[in-house]
């Protein structure tokens, strides 16, 4: 997994006025917290954030006054509809302490081509250690047949990953295709064109 290293700095203004004066400025209000410690309220460049957000389960050293703390993205709040971001928080990690976090899954293989593949949970929970966590998972579904499905305890896990999703959540599923057969409109009889051209004939008659 990724770990970048990012310079924050201490917020001192707080509301809906100095949230919009620091997006304004291109710096996303923030907050760090966890481990029993106080809550430490930053802003961090916008840009640098959302390139580093762009890799799942990335790691992040927040820089704050020479001091470096490892975090781990919590909560993350999106513009609705330019998706910027506005608000970020941020959960304290030690290295070697293992942390739940949600990971992709990926599909490999063919499946029976007579199946529609359904991504059911495109993500499961694991218990990993905060500095190893996985990019993403790799399910295999070659010969995967119509009607089935796989689960997440389908999901091979590397050593040390522990699956804290229910083992019977299903991650993909296979439906069948319809059989069901259009119905075709019934043609015109022969009988209801020959009508006109023989009203044609008497008026040239």
């Amino acid at each position: 997994m990724a770990e970048i290293t990012i310079n924050g700095v201490t917020r001192t203004e707080f509301g809906k006025g100095a949230s919009r004066r620091a997006r304004r400025d291109g710096l996303v209000p923030a907050v760090i917290y966890g481990h029993g410690e106080k809550p430490q309220h930053i802003t961090l460049p916008s840009r640098e954030l959302g390139v580093a957000l762009k890799q799942s389960n990335v790691l992040l050293d927040i820089v704050i006054d020479g001091k470096t703390e490892l975090t781990l993205p919590k909560a993350i709040v999106r513009h609705p509809l330019k998706q910027i971001i506005e608000h970020i928080d941020l959960v304290l990690v030690r290295r070697g302490e293992k942390v739940v976090v949600s990971v992709p899954v990926h599909t490999i293989g063919e499946h029976d081509r007579d199946g529609v593949l359904e991504h059911v949970n495109n993500t499961i929970e694991v218990r990993v250690e905060a500095t190893a966590i996985p990019s993403f998972f790799e399910l295999d579904i070659n010969g995967l047949a119509a009607g089935t499905s796989l689960y997440a305890a389908d999901v091979k896990l590397p050593a040390g990953v522990e699956l804290e999703s229910d083992p019977k959540m299903i991650v993909v599923h296979l439906s069948e295709r319809s059989t069901a057969v259009e119905e075709v409109a019934p043609v015109a009889a022969a009988t209801d064109v020959p009508a006109v051209a023989a009203d044609s004939e008497k008026k040239d008659a």
